[in-house]
């Protein structure tokens, strides 16, 4: 005998059917993140608000200052097996620092800024052409991130409007450092993606920076606020850290989160003297944020 399903059974197995794609997207969601974080962006929008109609650099800055002091934590963004986007307003790397408070900044110059509008402009700032479609999407390199970033209108590269000469170097680090990187350590598939984004990079030529023989002569040039990128000698590799130019009582530092001091601090040092003190910086690369 033929059997027949009732309004009963089809309900049912539509509620199943709705549980089981809940599930999926509970497995895969569009972002991670603590109930802390919430907490965190409100208790930054409260404080935020006197100067919300301030001009962007005011902003920035504010924005920065309100993160002094938070730790200092590497990796924040691989506790994921899978690519998803990692939102920690608790903590973080001197790369993770100066996204959240470019994200904050653009969120708060919105009609709309909440949380969603949040984590929308941090994805469009972290990931290629502002999808998630991996490891691979990520912008990893500096420079590679500079430019997509300046070719969506959020950055603009200065660099060579202010002094910088051309670095033609190969960008490989990635790729001849795999087992340093848990993604690419037994994913061929991944691994080759990223050798395609280096080959992607290098097919344009090099990028501009301003030698650190220079900084100290053209720094009336460097805006407030804008993202530094410390450039390095190391073999493959664009930039080992990031911050912002700040501009404190006549010196031009930075605000970054620091490895050293293991927190976010306005440093000690200003830019010119940073990047002399260390042997392996050549240089700076400028973006002023629009």
């Amino acid at each position: 005998m033929k059997k027949t399903v009732g309004i009963e059974g089809i309900t049912f197995i539509l509620t199943l059917t709705l549980i089981f794609v809940s599930v999926n997207l509970a497995a895969q969601p569009r972002a991670l993140y603590m109930p802390e974080d919430i907490q965190v962006f409100n208790d930054y929008i409260d404080y935020i608000e006197s100067w919300s109609s301030d001009s962007k650099e005011q902003i920035l800055e504010k924005t920065a200052a309100f993160f002094i002091g938070r730790p200092y934590v590497a990796h924040t963004l691989d506790s994921s097996d899978v690519e998803v986007l990692t939102v920690n307003l608790r903590e973080f790397d001197c790369f993770t620092f100066v996204e959240t408070v470019i994200a904050l900044t653009l969120t708060v110059m919105t009609d709309d800024p909440d949380f969603n509008t949040f984590t929308d402009k941090l994805q469009s700032i972290r990931y290629r052409s502002n999808e998630i479609s991996g490891y691979q999407s990520r912008l990893h390199y500096t420079t590679d991130w500079i430019f997509e970033n300046n070719k969506n209108g959020i950055l603009k590269n200065i660099s060579g409007e202010i002094g910088g000469v051309k670095d033609d170097k190969v960008i490989n680090f990635m790729s001849e450092h795999r087992t340093s990187y848990s993604q690419l350590k037994s994913d061929d598939n991944v691994f080759n993606e990223i050798i395609k984004v280096e080959n992607h990079i290098n097919n344009r030529d090099g990028f501009y920076y301003l030698p650190k023989d220079k900084i100290a002569i053209n720094e009336s040039l460097i805006p407030h606020m804008s993202v530094v990128g410390f450039t390095t000698s190391l073999e493959g590799l664009d930039v080992t850290h990031v911050g912002f130019a700040f501009r404190n009582d006549g010196e031009l530092k930075f605000i970054h989160a620091s490895s050293v001091i293991n927190e976010v601090i306005i440093d000690e040092l200003t830019l010119s003297d940073y990047c002399i003190s260390r042997n392996s910086c050549t240089g700076i690369i400028i973006a002023k944020v629009l």
